[in-house]
């Protein structure tokens, strides 16, 4: 292991490499374990460097963006995590927008704003960034990622670099390719038309207040817990299972949205856990509908 960081301290600066990292610090539940090396990559060729050492030692690794749609259990991540919010250039060119995929949502919203293009506003309250977004074909109030994606630069296992057009991209709901065939998104295209500044900033000011009435940002949590069920939605099947409010530990269903779970303060991956698989028992006794959790869960059990 020793080598095997040395290696990686020759191609990462001091402020991009981590030891025993605790990933309560990139998550936004406030929750997790150490990670044994955490990397935040400055540039695409210094994490195709990085990916190369990696592989060569045939260590495992993980790649997150800004940590929203993560559980990580307690005793933390073996390997490497690679961060990839530090690659956040945004560019716009007529009506396209290319991204690094470590810019945040709302940070590429505010660039549609300015250039006066539409289309992007139902992700502007969305904490997570491109990547993740692309990854989970992330969407809100009728809207996803794939609507608006027109190709993604990613990085295959091998480190060879590849554009997929919209159509290979498999997007369907809450998943992609960058999941099931392991690749990391470094770069993305967005298509959108132009609109008047006022309507567009109109738009998003109503969809953050709908957010903000609606949601309970006002404490760590990794957004809707559980992938919508067919012909209903988890939050109101959580609600008539008399589940509102309920905790174990300082993990909570919120009393605001009860399809969060929401960290009251010092809450554990496992009192998450915990909660998760008290809400699915319950569910699936009353209303026969087995909820499947659209948080990622990692880490060392």
């Amino acid at each position: 292991m020793v080598n095997f960081y040395d290696k990686l301290k020759k191609i990462v600066s001091d402020e991009g490499i981590f030891k025993d990292e605790p990933m309560s610090k990139h998550t936004s539940l406030r929750i997790g374990g150490p990670a044994d090396i955490l990397i935040i990559p400055r540039s695409r060729k210094e994490l195709i460097d990085v990916i190369n050492i990696i592989r060569s030692y045939n260590m495992p690794y993980l790649i997150i963006g800004n940590g929203t749609n993560l559980l990580v259990r307690d005793k933390g991540i073996r390997g490497v995590v690679i961060k990839l919010t530090a690659l956040k250039n945004i560019m716009v060119d007529d009506i396209t927008i290319i991204s690094e995929t470590g810019a945040l949502l709302s940070a590429i919203a505010n660039a549609a704003l300015s250039h006066g293009l539409a289309g992007f506003e139902f992700a502007s309250g969305i904490p997570g960034t491109i990547g993740g977004a692309i990854a989970m074909n992330a969407g809100a109030y009728g809207t996803e990622i794939k609507d608006v994606i027109t190709k993604v630069e990613v990085i295959d296992s091998n480190g060879d670099i590849h554009i997929l057009e919209n159509g290979k991209m498999a997007f369907s709901y809450r998943s992609s390719i960058i999941q099931n065939d392991n690749l990391i998104a470094v770069r993305a295209w967005l298509r959108l038309h132009k609109e008047e500044y006022d309507v567009i900033k109109k738009r998003m000011n109503e969809l953050n207040n709908m957010r903000k009435e609606k949601q309970p940002l006002e404490y760590p949590s990794a957004g809707s817990i559980f992938k919508r069920p067919h012909g209903n939605y988890a939050g109101k099947l959580i609600q008539d299972a008399g589940l509102r409010g309920y905790s174990i530990g300082d993990a909570q269903v919120s009393e605001k949205h009860c399809g969060f779970i929401i960290n009251k303060g010092n809450a554990t991956a496992e009192d998450v856990l915990n909660l998760i698989k008290y809400i699915q028992n319950k569910v699936k006794e009353k209303f026969g509908v087995q909820l499947v959790p659209e948080v990622k869960i990692v880490g060392e059990q």
